[in-house]
Order: structure tokens, then sequence, then C-alpha cells
């Protein structure tokens, strides 16, 4: 059970820390259109965000996928800069369920980036564990629960500016989205591999 938890706090602080910012990013851009009307297709993008991070982990993890690292650093902020293009794109749209559907194709693939950035340091970690399946579980928990915090506190703060302060939601959406733009492209700078 004590190593349960380890692998729980990881998952935890993998995503809470402000050294992984691109992961909160990510979140927020991915959460931003929502409303708490709107939670649960919120919190099922963020439950399938993880489920594809853990299991490109695994796939990782078991040496049955491995991606070249150079890459999966520069398409980490690929997936957040056209989470945010989408945001902007569709931030009119009276299509809801058709961009839910399109929400959850991207995550899925993003999540399997997200999930590949991480699995080097992943696996030494585990180098010295003869049971591996604890610890994925253990980290999935951790890295559900921490993006379902993310994920609820966005949907606080856009309650408090479109029903507080009165910002329009696509308004809202808009510059949000823009900011994380802004925020991203250093990374992509960063990471781009020349």
């Amino acid at each position: 059970m004590q190593e349960f938890l380890f692998y729980v706090e990881l998952g935890l602080d993998h995503v809470l820390s402000l050294s992984a910012h691109d992961h909160i990013l990510f979140l927020v851009a991915l959460a931003i259109p929502f409303t708490f009307k709107q939670w649960r297709p919120a919190l099922l993008l963020a439950s399938v965000f993880t489920l594809a991070h853990c299991t490109s982990l695994a796939l990782s993890v078991y040496d049955i996928l491995v991606m070249d690292v150079g890459l999966v650093e520069f398409l980490i902020p690929v997936t957040i800069l056209l989470t945010s293009i989408f945001n902007l794109i569709n931030v009119r749209s009276k299509a809801p369920h058709q961009s839910l559907i399109f929400h959850l194709m991207a995550t899925t693939f993003f999540g399997l980036v997200h999930g590949f950035g991480f699995s080097n340091y992943f696996k030494l970690l585990m180098a010295e564990e003869t049971n591996t399946l604890s610890p994925l579980l253990g980290f999935a928990t951790g890295i559900e629960i921490s993006q379902l915090g993310i994920v609820a506190t966005v949907l606080c703060i856009a309650y408090v500016f479109q029903s507080i302060f009165m910002l329009k939601k696509t308004l809202f959406i808009t510059i949000s989205s823009i900011l994380i733009l802004l925020l991203t492209i250093p990374m992509l700078v960063a990471a781009f591999p020349y």
C-alpha cells in the first residue's frame, strides 16, 4: 500500500508541479470552453486524457512502443497550441456535440503524446520495481485526482469571470486561449528539433 501511495503522490506531483507547467497549460486549454453546466464533458475529457496518458506510459514501460524523446518534447507544446487554436476557431460554434467528438479524439492523441513525455523518468523510477502494475495504477490515480482538480479550478474561474464579472463566454475563451498561445510559443521554440 505504501508503494501505491508513493506513486499516487508522484502522479499528483507530475501534474501539479510548476516545472511541468505544460501539463497544466494543456488542461486549462482543454477546460476553458466549458462551464459548470457542462462539467460532465470537461471531466470526461480529463479522464480520457488520463487513460491515454497512462496507456502510452504502460506501452513505454513494457517496451512495446518507445518514442523519440526530442520529438515528444516538441509535440507536447504543439498539443497545447492546437487545443488553443481549436478553442479560438470554435468559440462561436453552434454544434457542441460535433466539437466534443473532435475533442475526445484529439484529447486521446494528446494524452498519448504527454504520456510518452514522462515515460523515461518513470522507467528510471521503476528500475528497482518487480511489480509494475501497482505503480502504474497509483500514478494514474494521482494524475486523475490532480487533473480533476485543475478542471474544477478552471470551471470555478470561468464561473467567476462569466457570472460575477459578467464577461461573455466567447470573450473569456478568446482571451484565455490567446494567453495560453503566448505562453506556449517560447516552449515551441525551445523544444524545436533543429
